[in-house]
């Protein structure tokens, strides 16, 4: 299918029930942007309970890479679940999980030997990823981004800085971690290290290559090789959190490639295995060398989502890159003529299928989301007044066409024709 069809009321009568069941038995911690309840999906087209058809410009927060149940990834996991659901990789040898960490290394966007620790999600690897920088390095503090988002466990959610209310009633959060601006030329040198801590006494500088939670934002120019230089320099390791740009979502398979720069420390997650949980910390060979011990996961690696990951990349890099490209242009030129005919929007920016619309209010951009979600097409707001749009690697050219009608739609519902 092409286009949404929504048969009811939304929510409908089942999706309200479940919703109230929800309210009773879940931690109302979680955020939900609107009242979609899940049953199942096939490619970019999701249903919801009540049978309603929605367009997913969302893909699970970027996590369904290839497509809702590609055929080829429920085949790798079926197969595999038919074989070995678990056996932890900590304590014992399985093949699937050094298949996937080669793969990993083959891929891994520096030169080099590469060894890489596979986990169960993205936060994970960031945890992981601070104590392998302390480890390598010797040193204690870890530089972050302003508007980052790194995950909520404690350590990730140190360095996450994209919203306050991450971090409100949980103090004291990690000790050593320190905050300067992404993409400013001045302030790590002229704040940062003059003025709060020595560069020499920095393990690592944990950036995202595209601001994910931050707002779809994207680096100037040059400002990664800046970063480069300046860890060269130091001794600091340039860690790039890919978790939401990585696995082909800018067109290429890691967004930091678009910077011409290498990183030493690479972190996976989402798209990594259509949705099934996986993450992964990629390092150089020389950087990963804490001792036997140092670092495990019982569940980090698992076996079917080893396969479904096998299976991931393999589509990845069979086409799903050039579709990425090819479709992420159209989508961009699409709403970037819509932003021509609506002051309201102030910034239309994206690689592949990493897009942001950013409005010039953010009670705009909210009230856009929800007219959207009425019209049946899921986007995601992002940053403080930005819609991201992240479908799937799969998204077709007349399902790209048809987001954009709707988006148009959904925009004129709030404010006008």
């Amino acid at each position: 299918m092409d286009r949404p069809s929504i048969k009811t009321e939304l929510p409908g009568p089942k999706a309200k029930a479940l919703i109230e069941r929800d309210a009773r038995v879940v931690s109302p911690s979680y955020t939900r942007g609107y009242p979609f309840v899940m049953a199942r999906g096939s490619g970019a087209i999701v249903e919801d309970v009540d049978g309603n058809l929605f367009l997913d410009c969302a893909a699970g927060i970027a996590v369904n890479s290839t497509g809702h149940s590609h055929p080829r990834v429920v085949a790798a996991v079926r197969e595999q679940a038919e074989n070995l659901l678990h056996y932890s990789a900590s304590d014992f040898y399985l093949p699937i999980y050094s298949d996937v960490c080669e793969e990993l290394d083959r891929i891994a966007p520096f030169s080099g030997g590469a060894r890489t620790f596979l986990t169960n999600s993205g936060t994970e690897a960031v945890e992981g990823a601070i104590k392998l920088a302390r480890y390598a390095t010797g040193r204690q503090y870890v530089v972050a981004m302003i508007g980052s988002f790194h995950g909520r466990s404690y350590g990730s959610v140190s360095l996450t800085a994209s919203k306050a209310k991450y971090h409100a009633g949980f103090g004291p959060l990690l000790p050593g971690v320190v905050h300067t601006h992404f993409g400013d030329f001045e302030h790590l040198e002229q704040v940062v290290f003059a003025r709060l801590i020595p560069p020499e006494e920095v393990a690592a500088i944990v950036v995202e290559p595209v601001l994910g939670e931050g707002g779809y934002v994207f680096p100037p120019e040059g400002w990664f090789a800046y970063l480069r230089e300046l860890c060269d320099r130091h001794g600091i390791l340039l860690v790039a959190d890919e978790v939401q740009s990585g696995m082909g979502r800018t067109g290429k398979m890691w967004a930091i490639e678009h910077e011409g720069v290498e990183p030493d420390v690479l972190l996976a997650g989402k798209g990594i295995a259509s949705g099934m949980p996986l993450g992964a910390i990629v390092a150089r060979e020389a950087v990963m060398t804490w001792d036997v011990g140092a670092h495990g996961s019982t569940y980090g690696g698992n076996p079917v989502a080893c396969a479904a990951a096998l299976a991931t990349l393999e589509l990845i890099e069979g086409g799903l890159l050039d579709n990425t490209r090819d479709v992420g242009e159209l989508l961009l030129k699409g709403l970037r003529d819509i932003q021509a005919r609506r002051p309201e929007i102030v910034d239309v920016r994206g690689r592949g299928l990493m897009i942001g619309i950013e409005f010039e209010q953010a009670q705009t951009m909210h009230a856009v989301e929800q007219a959207a979600f009425h019209r049946g097409l899921l986007v995601l707001g992002a940053g403080d007044s930005v819609i991201r749009m992240s479908p799937p690697l799969v998204f077709r050219p007349d399902q790209a066409e048809t987001a954009l009608q709707v988006f148009a739609d959904a925009v004129a519902d709030v404010v006008g024709r």
